[in-house]
């Protein structure tokens, strides 16, 4: 049997990390899953994802609310490592940091083909709310940057504005801490400089790459706040 992982990034359970599940692996909100989330809006057995034919396939266990793969809502899906799956209001990461950077490697080097036509298909990241665009796991990807519309962000409408650092650190955690912002401000600023903005309002173009990269940043994210929650 294949085995998989999946990384918690928004939702309840952000930061937790299922690693090497043994397929078929079910979803749900139930004891008796495999992956059990703190989510009312998914369904008691949710979605369910197993191998076939040496592939990995998800299928929605006609549940509620829905499924959605890459902000697609999707019945029965082949999945691909860094896919992300939207259930509820939790998001999950597909695969591991490795085994995205494989895929990642396969496209920079053209062994995923991609139609000129589908480099212009809109899909909304994951704090997005999905808006149905038809992306396939492996077309390019291209994002509406309009970070300022705080409609699209109702989890964050409790944050005003950037909250105060904390205060009393010792020399040694003020380190650390300035540390941890360096390194999150090196990849801000790696990502951004790939991203040129379309003052027509169109869709900005952001390939595969720099979108797993920004995946991966706020999985990071994801896990040093829970960590952070749990008391180190």
């Amino acid at each position: 049997m294949a085995r998989i992982t999946l990384q918690v990034l928004d939702g309840a359970d952000r930061g937790v990390i299922y690693e090497d599940l043994e397929t078929p692996v079910t979803i749900g909100r139930e004891e008796g899953n495999a992956v059990q989330l703190n989510d009312e809006r998914i369904s008691r057995y949710h979605i369910k994802i197993q191998e076939d034919r040496d592939r990995i396939v998800l299928t929605d266990l006609e549940s509620t609310n829905g499924t959605r793969v890459n902000g697609q809502t999707t019945q029965l899906r082949i999945l691909q490592h860094g896919d992300l799956i939207a259930v509820g209001k939790s998001t999950l990461l597909y695969g591991t940091r490795a085994q995205i950077a494989e895929r990642v490697d396969a496209i920079k080097d053209g062994g995923l083909r991609v139609s000129e036509d589908a480099k212009h298909e809109p899909i909304t990241g994951p704090a997005r709310d999905p808006s149905g665009s038809n992306l396939n796991s492996d077309e390019s990807i291209s994002i509406e940057l309009d970070w300022g519309d705080s409609a699209r962000f109702p989890s964050a409408l409790h944050l005003p504005g950037p909250p105060d650092l904390p205060e009393g650190l010792s020399p040694a955690q003020a380190a650390q801490v300035s540390e941890l912002f360096e390194y999150f401000h090196l990849r801000c600023r790696s990502l951004l400089s790939g991203v040129t903005l379309d003052e027509s309002g169109e869709p900005t173009p952001f390939d595969r790459e720099r979108w797993q990269e920004l995946v991966d940043l706020q999985a990071l994210l994801a896990q040093y706040l829970r960590r952070i929650g749990e008391g180190g």
